[in-house]
């Protein structure tokens, strides 16, 4: 099978400019090709991952990815999928995103080899483009018309759209057409509301370049829930690339909790399991669901791909820790990101009573209250129980000196901090 059937069977491609002309291309040659994120946030998140992964993909097949932080298109604002204008950040935060963001795309692409990664970034050719040059030389080649017809400009006229973000189309294009000139890039590839700003580019391309230069277009679908609610999104709000944002522990959790309806698709466009483990896996989750094989399986391969091994390994840790109740076995450290979302209390002694305690902390809501949860068992100490109802904590109970945990019951924790 090769690389468009792969894509196809994972349901990766949504839209292409000329399928015919890129299995063609793709069957004759080994190709550039580019995929871009804009530096809104000093992070990624994971609704940004499938295109970078697909880019991935290509490389795999001896294509050579270009990938783009955006310096120059950041500091100007997508209006695709906003209805309002986006704030202006400063060149000092887009720079500093930019250097984020790159440090998370290096992690996914091989640098070295033959077709080795390219990372580059648009402000170094757009960022000193006077304004005349670039209505003289690239805005010349693309009407009016032309952009109003676009669905994220058009879906913005009743609102309405500054000429700041009714020209970022044109400079996506920019890219694209600067790619094409210097690093020889065929293809940009880019999510399903990128399509609009993809097919600018390559009508630059075909107004600016000699006559039969030809260059490809291809988008991804909006990765969905089976229940219709938003992927991608917590409680807690986005899942984050960004460890100090989202935990590797609660960026394992996110995936090991996917439903059975979403897992198989999730399989395919994250990860680079052939055909015949993803399979073995979907059967898995009909004949046995309850096993849960293929979210562990899904929750390995991405917490492995962005964090890595040692990160892995320390998320599966907590998890079982916390299932089995053995938390005395995790490190501050861990305890810190398994608990970090767990109600918690400070106190400046590590000695005290643990009745008043457990009132003071609110975990119980008396002290006749509290005795009773203690007598009855239901509470426990970094996973042992105590039914000393005269019970002061003491050093020992301290791990690494910073952390005590209290269950009552089973799933009530509470992190006290000294």
């Amino acid at each position: 099978m090769d690389l468009l059937q792969d894509l196809a069977w994972r349901g990766i491609i949504y839209q292409q400019s000329d399928e015919e002309g890129l299995k063609e291309l793709l069957s004759n040659q080994k190709i550039s090709l580019y995929c871009g994120a804009d530096p809104t946030a000093d992070s990624l998140h994971i609704g940004h991952l499938v295109p970078f992964l697909t880019l991935r993909r290509f490389q795999q097949h001896g294509h050579r990815p270009i990938v783009l932080v955006g310096g120059a298109t950041g500091l100007i604002g997508d209006p695709s999928g906003k209805s309002e204008e986006r704030n202006l950040q400063t060149l000092e935060k887009v720079q500093e995103n930019v250097a984020g963001i790159q440090k998370q795309l290096a992690a996914i692409f091989e640098f070295d080899g033959e077709n080795g990664a390219e990372m580059v970034n648009n402000y170094d050719w757009a960022g000193s483009m006077d304004i005349v040059t670039f209505l003289r030389d690239i805005g010349k080649h693309i009407g009016v018309n032309y952009m109003l017809a676009k669905d994220t400009i058009a879906s913005r006229l009743e609102t309405g759209i500054s000429f700041t973000e009714f020209t970022y189309t044109i400079l996506q294009a920019m890219d694209f057409n600067h790619l094409y000139e210097h690093h020889g890039c065929k293809l940009q590839i880019g999510g399903s509301d990128q399509w609009g700003n993809i097919t600018s580019g390559l009508e630059l391309i075909r107004k600016m370049q000699p006559e039969g230069a030809k260059a490809f277009g291809l988008t991804i679908p909006l990765v969905t829930k089976a229940d219709g609610t938003k992927f991608g999104k917590t409680e807690g709000g986005a899942v984050w690339l960004n460890p100090e944002k989202t935990t590797p522990y609660e960026f394992y959790q996110f995936w090991i909790n996917t439903a059975d309806a979403d897992v198989v698709k999730y399989l395919k466009f994250f990860t680079f399991l052939s055909h015949e483990e993803i399979d073995q896996l979907a059967m898995s989750v009909q004949e046995e669901p309850h096993l849960r094989k293929a979210q562990k399986v899904l929750a390995e391969e991405m917490t492995r791909l962005i964090h890595g091994e040692g990160s892995l390994e320390q998320a599966i840790k907590i998890s079982q820790a916390l299932f089995s109740g053995d938390v005395k076995s995790l490190t501050a450290a861990e305890i810190e990101q398994g608990f970090k979302d767990v109600p918690s209390f400070d106190v400046k002694d590590a000695e005290g009573n643990l009745v008043d305690l457990l009132v003071a902390a609110k975990i119980s809501p008396s002290k006749r209250q509290a005795r009773e949860d203690i007598a009855n068992g239901a509470v426990t100490i970094n996973g042992e129980k105590i039914t000393d109802t005269t019970y002061s904590l003491q050093e020992s109970d301290r791990i690494e000196g910073q952390f005590t945990i209290i269950r009552r019951g089973k799933k009530k924790y509470t992190l006290i901090k000294y």
